[in-house]
């Protein structure tokens, strides 16, 4: 018998579900071609992309990455960026919707700077492997590596065939991914599938980022957000020198702290839709970013990502944003990450 919309739409919603619960509870695989890679070569590389980011390049020893945010001089996210030191070169890892543009932001910036930029994008396959089997599994496919702490990678050998792996710096759930050649991606992904690791897709990883409060450029981090507001201190460091934007970024920690804070809500009711303000007793005072709805052993768990005015973001808070009943809630989102746990138990 044909399925109707409405089935297909189950049908999608459960394979959804058990992806999200493969991401949590046991390992999960999925394709990378989401994100960009440039390399920076040249005698002024870390120097000048120290200049560049909120986060200190300058001391990252090799074999080791940071999370960073470019920012425009008046203080304004432009990009987030991971910088990892591979000795003779710097490699940025960004979101590919951002290419061009933190490609011609770096181009405006190179002046008398040493410094060499190349798009490696479509020369280089990436693999995304989650879940708390996640190195097991790798392991039992032939991709042998050390214990790596977060954002530190390695360059390793499987069947004569060189991969770097590096490990994540999602708090709530480890996470690898594997660089590899091109030709080799599918072969290396049906080996993690076979041994046991669950193919999933862009929905479910939107699941698994919203149930880790992990904040999404152009979505949950703006142009006109301030960097202190996102509640990313890791791509912060106030001790690094001068860097585009870097005198707003102080002020603002000298000064004590800004009005809103990103945080997440447990919602009751419809799920709130993007961009409806966030208001207590009839005035706004926020804006929702993202929202989903997590599969756990109890049910669906509706929550949000948004802006809220700090006074107001204690656990627990009651607001309201259209139709929905928001409460305050810590991140990640604990209950969600554990409940679809008991599932597997």
């Amino acid at each position: 018998m044909p399925q109707t919309s409405h089935q297909n739409s189950v049908a999608e919603s459960a394979s959804i579900a058990d992806e999200f619960r493969a991401l949590v509870s046991n390992a999960a695989v999925y394709d990378l071609s989401t994100r960009a890679r440039i390399s920076l070569n040249g005698s002024d590389r870390v120097r000048w992309l120290n200049g560049m980011v909120t986060n200190n390049v300058r001391d990252l020893a090799a074999g080791h990455g940071v999370y960073a945010f470019l920012l425009n001089p008046q203080g304004h996210p432009q990009a987030d960026l991971y910088a990892y030191n591979h000795g003779e070169s710097v490699l940025v890892d960004i979101d590919r919707t951002l290419l061009e543009k933190v490609l011609g932001i770096f181009d405006h910036y190179i002046i008398m700077d040493d410094v060499e930029v190349t798009d490696l994008s479509d020369k280089a396959s990436v693999l995304g492997i989650a879940g708390p089997k996640a190195r097991a599994t790798l392991q039992a496919a032939g991709v042998e590596f050390p214990d790596l702490e977060p954002l530190q990678f390695a360059e390793v050998i499987r069947h004569n065939m060189p991969l770097t792996v590096t490990r994540n710096d999602n708090v709530a759930v480890e996470t690898y991914e594997v660089q590899l050649e091109p030709p080799a991606k599918s072969e290396v992904s049906q080996a993690l599938v076979n041994a046991g690791a669950t193919p999933v897709g862009e929905a479910a990883l939107e699941l698994l980022r919203i149930a880790c409060g992990i904040p999404r450029y152009g979505q949950d981090i703006r142009e006109r957000d301030l960097p202190q507001e996102t509640e990313q201190a890791r791509a912060l460091h106030f001790s690094k020198g001068c860097y585009v934007g870097q005198e707003i970024v102080e002020r603002i920690r000298s000064r004590g702290s800004v009005h809103r804070k990103f945080t997440g809500f447990h919602v009751d009711g419809t799920l709130p839709e993007l961009g409806n303000k966030i208001q207590l007793d009839g005035k706004d005072n926020g804006e929702i970013t993202s929202v989903a709805a997590l599969p756990t052993a109890q049910g669906e768990l509706k929550v949000a990502l948004g802006y809220l005015r700090r006074e107001f973001a204690t656990p627990d808070k009651q607001l309201t944003a259209g139709d929905a009943r928001l409460a305050v809630a810590n991140l990640p989102f604990a209950e969600a990450l554990r409940n679809c746990k008991e599932i597997y138990v």
